[in-house]
C-alpha cells in the first residue's frame, strides 16, 4: 500500500506492507486530508474499499472509502491526547476480504502555543521581618505551562513584578520575591500587596502571561524600647487601704506587638517593703500593690520611682538604644479616722483554778492612733465568753474573775476584748487575751472504770483476783500517785486484802478458800485511794465481788444466787393435772367474755343509723313565738315541766319509754325555789341521775345538753315554751304591771287589757 502524507508543504510518499509510521499533524487541522492511502490493487474501478480502525477512528479521524483520503472531524488538542494509532487497510467492496495487509501508524499532534503560565499555589501569603536587609528571601512563586516543553519556547516562562516595586523584586528564572530596600518598618507600614507575572515564548512578544498576588507581612522584631506617656504621676489612697490592695497602675508604651512588647517593671526607689509592683499580662500595665499597711501619722506620702524594661531584648538591635524608660509616681496618704490599735495584739495571762472572784489577772491597752487621741473604753465580746467568767475594767482594761473557774471544765479561755472611741464608739478596735487556768488539786481519785470482779467457788487462798487502778481528774505538773488501801473499818476483814503495787495500781487478794454462792452470791469491798496531791484528796470506791462457779480452768460458769431444789419433787400426773386446770380456766373465761359481747351487739345502732350527736339545724326564721309548728317546741321543754327521763338526749327520740315516770309533782324538784348556790348542782346532778338509770343509753360516752335558764330575773321565764302544749294555763296579768316596755307581752298574752290604753 502507498501512504501520502503532507507536512511543510512537502509530499511524501511511503510504499509499505504493514508499515508503522509517525505522522505528525498540526492542532489546528479540521476536515482537512492529512493522510492519502492508495492500493496497487485499486485500478480505480470501484472494486476495492478503504477500511480505516484504531483510536478514534469514528469521533476524530475518518477515511474516504473510496479514495483513502484520511481527514480529522474536530481541532486536535496535544494537552488532551497526544498521539494516536490507527490501521488502514483495503478490502473487497463486495466481500469485505482484505485484497492487501492490514497498515498501522501513529499520528502525533504538533504542539502549538495555546496555552498561558499559571500559578498553581496562588495566591501566596508571605511574610519577613522588619529591618530585613537588602536581598532577603521572602518566597518562591511557580507557574506552569501545558504546552509541550520540548518544542519550541511554548513552555518557557519568564517571571517579572508587576505591582510591588520598589520594596521588593523577582528573579525571573526562578520565581524567587527578595527585599529591594532595607530596613523597612512595621510601625510605618506591616503589610504589602505584590503582583507577579509569568509570560511563556521567554517574554517575547506574542507569548500568553498568567499572573498571581503575593501578600508580604512584615513581623515585628524589637526594635522599639518602652516610653512612659508621662514623667510624672499622682495618686491618692487613705490610710485604711486594706493590704493587698491595688495601690495604681502605670503603663509604658511598646510600639512592639506580641512578646516583644512584654514589660518588667520594679520599684528602684522609696517604696520596696512597702509597695510592690507587678505586670498585668493582659494589658502589659504596672500594677503598684500594697504590702504594708499605711499609717498617715507616721509617713503620709511616699515618691516611687518606677522603671519598664523590655523583658525579651533582641541583641541585634541594641545598638538603638536603651531598651528601658523610667517614671516618677507620688503616692499621697489620706487621713481617717482609725479605729483603737492594742499595743499588743495577742495577750497571754494566767489564773489559778481556785482564784476568789473579782481578783486581777492582767490588763489589757490600746490607744486611739489619730491626732485627737480619745479616751479609750474596753469591753468583752460576750461571743467568746458566753458564761460571762471574766470583765474588764471599762477605763483602764484590768481584766478579773466574775465568776469561780474549774480548769478541768474550760483550761485555756480565749476571749475578744473590744476597745472604742468614746466620742465615735463606731471605731472598735479588737485585741485577743488567752487566759490560762492553772490547775490545783480538787478532785480526788476514782476508779478508772467501772470494775466487775468474778471470784470462784474454789479460789485459793493469797490468790489476785483484781487488779484496780485509779484516774483523776486533775494534772500536777510531776504527774499522778495514786496510793491504795483497805478502810480501818474492814482492813480486818476475813476475806480479801489489798496489795498496792506502787506502779498506781492494786491487787486484790483473797485471805482464804471455801466461798459458797449459798452463804453469800455477792462481797462488797470498799477501797480507799489517795493522791499525792497537796493537800492530798481521797475517795472511798466500792469494788463488788460476785460469787461464781467455775471450771477447771478458772472460767467463770454461772454467778448470783443458786436455785434451790424442793426436798419432794411433784409427780408428773399432778403436774399434767394442775396444767389441766389451768387449761380449762382459760377457756371458761373466754367463753364468758364471747357470750358478754354478742349480748351487747344489739345496743349498738344500725349501720344506716348515725352514731354520732345529732344536730337539728333549723335554717328559717320562723313565725316568732307564736310559731309552734315550724319546730318540735318538746324539745326546748323548761326545767320545771314533767318530762320523760328515759328518754335520750345525746339523740332524737324515736320510740316511747316502757318505764313510767312518777307525775306526781311532789317527786320533782322546783328549781327557782332553791338557792342560786345550789341551783346548778341540783340541775346537773338530777340529769346525771337521769343518764345513769337509762337502761337504754349506750355503753360508750354520751353528750348530755343541759339547757338550765336559771332564776336570776325576777319575771322568772317569760317565754311560752315552758309548757309541752300550746294552750297555757299561766296568767300573764302581771305584766300590765311592769311598764311600757312590758306593753306588747301583755297585749299578747294577758286578758286584753292595758293598763296604758
Amino acid at each position: 500500500m502507498k501512504l501520502f502524507f503532507e507536512t511543510s508543504g512537502i509530499l511524501f510518499y511511503k510504499q509499505c506492507a504493514l508499515c508503522s509510521l509517525i505522522f505528525f499533524v498540526g492542532m489546528y487541522v479540521h476536515n482537512g486530508s492529512i493522510i492519502m492511502l492508495h492500493s496497487d490493487v485499486d485500478k480505480g474501478d470501484g472494486k476495492v474499499k478503504y477500511v480505516l480502525s484504531g483510536e478514534g477512528s469514528t469521533s476524530i479521524f475518518t477515511i474516504d472509502e473510496n479514495t483513502g483520503d484520511i481527514h480529522a472531524t474536530k481541532r486536535l488538542d496535544r494537552e488532551e491526547q497526544a498521539y494516536y494509532t490507527l490501521q488502514a487497510q483495503a478490502v473487497d467492496r463486495l466481500t469485505n476480504i482484505p485484497v492487501e495487509p492490514r497498515s498501522e501508524f501513529v499520528v502525533k499532534v504538533q504542539d502549538i502555543n495555546d496555552n498561558e503560565p499559571k500559578f498553581l499555589d496562588g495566591p501566596y501569603m508571605a511574610g519577613v521581618p522588619e529591618m530585613s536587609a537588602l536581598g532577603t528571601t521572602v518566597v518562591q512563586v511557580a507557574a506552569t505551562d501545558a504546552d509541550d516543553p520540548t518544542y519550541g519556547n511554548s513552555a518557557r516562562v519568564v517571571y517579572s513584578i508587576i505591582s510591588g516595586q520598589p520594596y521588593f523584586s523577582v528573579d525571573p528564572k526562578t520565581g524567587v520575591v527578595r527585599t529591594a530596600l532595607p530596613n523597612m518598618d512595621r510601625e510605618v507600614k506591616d503589610q504589602y500587596v505584590l503582583v507577579i507575572q509569568a509570560k511563556d515564548m521567554v517574554g517575547q512578544m506574542g507569548g500568553l502571561s498568567g499572573t498571581t498576588s503575593v501578600t508580604v507581612t512584615l513581623t515585628d522584631v524589637n526594635d522599639n524600647p518602652p516610653r512612659f506617656s508621662r514623667k510624672n504621676y499622682q495618686y491618692m489612697v487613705l490610710e485604711s487601704l486594706p493590704v493587698a490592695s491595688v495601690v495604681a497602675r502605670v503603663k509604658a508604651l511598646d510600639n512592639d506587638i506580641g512578646p516583644n512588647a512584654e514589660m518588667e517593671y520594679r520599684i528602684m526607689e522609696d517604696g520596696p517593703g512597702v509597695f510592690n509592683i507587678t505586670t498585668d499580662e493582659d494589658t502589659q500595665e504596672g500594677v503598684i500593690i500594697l504590702q504594708k499597711p499605711l499609717d498617715f501619722e507616721t509617713k503620709n506620702s511616699f515618691n516611687l520611682r518606677i522603671e519598664a524594661t523590655n523583658r525579651n531584648i533582641d541583641p541585634a538591635f541594641v545598638h538603638l538604644g536603651s531598651f528601658s524608660d523610667t517614671t516618677s509616681v507620688k503616692v499621697t496618704v489620706e487621713d481617717v479616722n482609725e479605729p483603737p490599735v492594742f499595743s499588743t495584739q495577742l495577750g497571754k495571762m494566767v489564773v489559778s483554778e481556785d482564784a476568789r472572784v473579782g481578783i486581777s489577772i492582767g490588763r489589757v491597752s490600746a490607744h486611739d492612733p489619730d491626732s485627737s487621741n480619745s479616751a479609750i473604753r474596753y469591753s468583752i465580746d460576750r461571743n467568746t465568753d458566753l458564761e460571762r467568767f471574766f470583765n474588764v475594767d471599762a477605763l483602764s482594761g484590768v481584766i478579773s474573775t466574775a465568776k469561780p473557774l474549774d480548769r478541768e471544765v474550760n483550761s485555756v479561755h480565749n476571749l475578744t476584748i473590744l476597745a472604742m472611741e468614746s466620742h465615735d464608739p463606731t471605731q472598735v478596735g479588737k485585741g485577743f487575751a488567752v487566759i490560762t487556768v492553772l490547775d490545783i488539786n480538787d478532785n480526788p481519785p476514782v476508779f478508772a472504770i467501772e470494775y466487775e470482779t468474778l471470784l470462784c467457788e474454789n479460789a485459793a487462798p493469797g490468790q489476785v483476783i483484781q487488779t484496780i487502778s485509779a484516774v483523776d481528774k486533775d494534772e500536777p505538773p510531776s504527774g499522778h500517785r495514786f496510793y491504795f488501801a483497805l478502810p480501818p473499818s474492814v482492813a480486818g476483814n476475813s476475806n480479801f486484802t489489798l496489795r498496792d503495787n506502787k506502779d498506781n495500781t492494786a491487787s486484790i487478794v483473797t485471805k482464804r478458800g471455801g466461798f459458797r454462792r449459798r452463804e453469800q452470791v455477792l462481797y462488797r469491798l470498799p477501797v480507799l485511794i489517795v493522791d499525792s496531791g497537796s493537800p492530798a484528796l481521797s475517795s472511798t470506791n466500792t469494788l463488788s465481788v460476785s460469787v461464781c462457779d467455775c471450771d477447771s480452768d478458772g472460767v467463770a460458769q454461772s454467778c448470783g444466787a443458786v436455785a434451790y431444789t424442793l426436798p419432794a419433787g411433784l409427780s408428773t400426773g399432778a403436774l399434767v393435772a394442775i396444767l389441766g386446770c389451768i387449761i380449762t380456766l382459760l377457756v371458761m373465761v373466754l367463753l364468758i367474755v364471747s357470750m358478754r359481747r354478742r349480748k351487747k351487739e344489739p345496743l349498738i345502732l344500725e349501720e344506716e343509723r348515725d352514731v354520732r350527736e345529732n344536730i337539728v339545724r333549723y335554717d328559717d326564721e320562723g313565725g316568732g313565738e307564736e310559731d309552734t309548728e315550724a319546730f318540735d317546741m318538746v324539745a326546748l321543754r323548761n326545767l320545771n315541766v314533767i318530762r320523760d327521763p328515759k328518754v335520750r338526749r345525746d339523740v332524737t327520740p324515736d320510740t316511747p319509754t316502757f318505764f313510767p315516770y312518777p307525775r306526781s309533782s311532789s317527786s320533782l324538784p322546783v328549781y327557782k325555789t332553791l338557792p342560786d348556790n345550789v341551783v346548778f348542782r341540783e340541775f346537773i346532778w338530777d340529769r346525771l341521775k337521769d343518764a345513769d338509770v337509762d337502761p337504754t343509753a349506750p355503753p360508750y360516752d354520751s353528750l348530755q345538753t343541759y339547757a338550765f335558764e336559771g332564776n336570776g330575773s325576777v319575771a322568772e321565764s317569760l317565754s311560752s315554751l315552758e309548757s309541752l302544749s300550746t294552750d297555757s294555763e299561766q296568767n300573764y296579768d302581771y305584766l300590765s304591771n311592769w311598764g311600757p316596755r312590758f306593753k306588747k307581752l301583755a297585749d299578747l298574752y294577758g286578758d286584753g287589757k292595758s293598763v296604758f290604753s
